[in-house]
């Protein structure tokens, strides 16, 4: 597989990501278990998670709508890119608030992402990527790049991923992240040949085989973490339906992994 690890020039989506307003926002839509210690939510391609320029609501901010008796505000364990679908979870109570941190920061979750990428089928199919990164701007976007050798500070980065369908334009690939960097998922899969369609920071194309990528196909797709209360929590969210529908215009939709229903368990 040949490697490209050069930043490149962000490019625009020709259709437009949804954009959220305070209009009528209501996280509930998207909630699919709710109980004393933890939410768990199936985020919307679209919604920023945390504030900033040009956002003008956020999970973050949503989440005040589940403010307890004590005044008490639920706070998310960790983040998903606003382009990026799928699972995230947040903690309701400062212990299970601590107790969901600590999980992540002791890497003892599996998260599980389902892209569709350009090109074709990666090679190796499977394997894991290793390439450390870097922060950059670039024309006054935040980046990651590949760490030269030997150059500090980099972040160690590591993702497992294996090739689940694929034809000449595209693949269908699951990536499991070992590490939680920054773009790290888009970079890697990016610096090893396989863009992730219609991600236009990292040369992601937004036409494969004649078919129109209307946004970013990354998508949280799967997440085990212990559950603050005892157990652990497995929960499995499907892709939404524009993920859905260019899997099956590129012949990649037997192989996605579940219906149209999410799935839960505490074990």
């Amino acid at each position: 597989m040949t490697t490209d690890q050069r930043p490149r020039t962000p490019a625009r989506s020709p259709t437009r990501t949804p954009v959220f307003s305070r209009d009528g926002a209501d996280a509930r839509a998207f909630l699919i278990h709710e109980d004393p210690q933890v939410l768990v939510f199936d985020k919307p391609a679209g919604l920023s998670v945390q504030g900033g320029s040009g956002v003008e609501i956020s999970l973050d901010e949503m989440l005040a709508q589940f403010t307890d008796r004590k005044g008490r505000q639920p706070r998310l364990a960790h983040r998903l890119d606003r382009e990026t679908s799928g699972v995230i979870v947040a903690g309701r109570t400062p212990s299970a608030i601590a107790a969901l941190n600590q999980a992540f920061a002791d890497r003892i979750t599996e998260k599980t992402y389902l892209a569709i990428v350009c090109g074709g089928a990666p090679d190796p199919v499977e394997g894991v990527l290793t390439t450390s990164l870097v922060k950059q701007k670039l024309r006054g976007v935040d980046l990651v790049r590949a760490a030269r050798p030997s150059e500090s500070p980099a972040w160690a980065a590591e993702t497992a991923y294996r090739t689940l369908a694929a034809t000449e334009a595209a693949a269908l690939v699951e990536a499991r992240p070992r590490t939680g960097r920054m773009h790290q998922i888009r970079a890697h899969l990016a610096f090893a040949g396989r863009p992730i369609a219609g991600d236009g920071k990292y040369g992601g194309l937004f036409s494969l085989g004649g078919v129109a990528v209307p946004r970013l196909l990354l998508h949280a797709h799967a997440l085990t973490i212990p559950h603050p209360a005892g157990g652990v929590l497995h929960i499995a969210v499907p892709p939404p339906s524009a993920f859905r529908d260019a899997a099956a215009a590129l012949g990649l939709a037997n192989a996605l992994p579940m219906g149209d229903t999410p799935v839960m368990r505490i074990e």
